[in-house]
């Protein structure tokens, strides 16, 4: 089986931006010398906790600080941006890291509906960009090829054939996975043959169903011949459960915090999140989170995760380190995050 890595690049109360970056950059170094398959990094906006706003920046940043592993975006919301924009940006990282990048797309806004429709406006974006979603996948992918698209501009332009291209002389191309935490996603990637990743760190459920419709319903495109997928989990490990268990706290709280609408803040930190009294509503959406986590000591987790492969079928997973930290970090470090994928490499590779 093989293991790859989400990254929300958190941030918490202890951290700066810089530090949570910093503590990023020896997260991507571990990965890349355990041997993980990728490496993707998120995009969120006006969250406290989620320093991961610009995929494609922070991709370039650690193909800089990385030799082997692939990176990626898990993933640009393409609602926000323009679809040449997106291209151009992943086209130039791929001639700068040939054969390493990955392009997910999603739908999502990746933030709050005020965020959104800030972030929307300012790049010339409204809502009619989410129905357009399935075309500009289309536009993005041929932008990026070597060939380029061809643009049908008026006659009195004088350019009637007019090629559009990402970048002027492509070598190779990102590969295109189409990311989704719903039932649209997986009839959309199954249609347009393309790679496709459940959002199961999130969702939590649904997994089942949105993989068996991808599989059945796939129709095989020049960016895949077959079904390829697989899945996103977040994972807590220490050398015993308590530990794990109590490092994976502070990510359920804000979890928990999201989801009944309450204002966000950084990351706790563990003793922080052992103090904080819940709601009985708090702790139910606790308690289905570490239930849908893979946590606990080494042994124990690696059975997890190969359980969950078997599960659905898939032969790699991405897990989430979400392990925050106690008291006295050092702040740039992210101790908990680097122990669950060393941990799991030991079991697994």
């Amino acid at each position: 089986m093989r293991l790859s890595v989400l990254d929300l690049v958190p941030v918490r109360t202890d951290q700066t931006t810089a530090d949570a970056l910093a503590a990023t950059v020896q997260l991507a170094q571990t990965a890349d010398q355990l041997g993980y398959t990728r490496y993707w990094l998120a995009e969120h906006h006006n969250m406290p906790a989620v320093a991961a706003t610009s995929p494609p920046v922070l991709i370039g940043y650690l193909a800089a600080q990385t030799e082997h592993i692939r990176l990626g975006s898990g993933g640009v919301m393409l609602p926000n941006h323009a679809p040449l924009a997106v291209a151009e940006q992943f086209a130039l990282l791929e001639a700068a890291a040939p054969g390493r990048i990955d392009l997910g797309l999603g739908r999502a806004p990746g933030s709050d509906p005020v965020t959104s429709v800030l972030l929307r406006g300012a790049a010339g974006r409204d809502d009619s960009d989410v129905e357009k979603f399935p075309q500009y996948l289309d536009e993005i992918a041929a932008m990026m090829s070597a060939r380029g698209v061809r643009v049908d501009l008026p006659a009195r332009l004088g350019r009637p054939d007019y090629v559009l291209k990402a970048t002027p002389e492509a070598v190779g191309e990102p590969r295109i996975w189409l990311l989704g935490s719903s039932m649209y996603s997986a009839h959309l990637a199954a249609a347009k043959g393309l790679p496709y990743v459940f959002a199961h760190h999130f969702a939590g459920h649904g997994t089942d169903e949105a993989l068996d419709i991808y599989r059945e319903e796939f129709q095989p495109s020049d960016l895949a011949s077959e079904p390829v997928t697989f899945l996103t989990v977040n994972a807590s490990v220490a050398p015993t459960r308590e530990e794990a268990e109590e490092l994976l706290l502070p990510n359920l709280l804000m979890m928990a915090r999201l989801r009944t609408g309450q204002p966000l803040t950084a990351l706790d930190l563990v003793e922080d999140a052992q103090a904080t009294k819940l709601t009985p509503q708090e702790q139910a959406i606790v308690d289905v989170g570490r239930a849908k986590s893979i946590v606990g000591a080494p042994a124990e987790a690696a059975d997890q995760l190969r359980q969950l492969a078997e599960k659905f079928g898939v032969d790699e997973v991405m897990v989430n380190p979400v392990g925050s930290a106690r008291r006295g970090t050092e702040p740039a470090t992210a101790p908990a995050r680097t122990t669950t994928l060393e941990l799991l490499a030991k079991e697994l590779f």
